[in-house]
């Protein structure tokens, strides 16, 4: 469904006012950075489905 080096927008913007993100790793759980302030967490699959908006093209 998501691929690696992938823009998406979520629902909820983060604390820093930016709602994109970049996913960097893919496996049981996805890693994804802040495209402003490049802050990284760790979700799961079904968290992460909940949260995003859309993918950016």
């Amino acid at each position: 469904m998501y691929e690696l080096n992938q823009t998406i927008i979520t629902k909820k913007a983060h604390a820093c006012g930016c709602n994109e993100w970049t996913i960097i790793r893919i496996g049981a759980d996805y890693k994804i950075k802040c495209n402003q302030c490049g802050r990284i967490i760790l979700l799961e699959s079904e968290k992460l489905n909940k949260m995003v908006k859309k993918i950016k093209e």
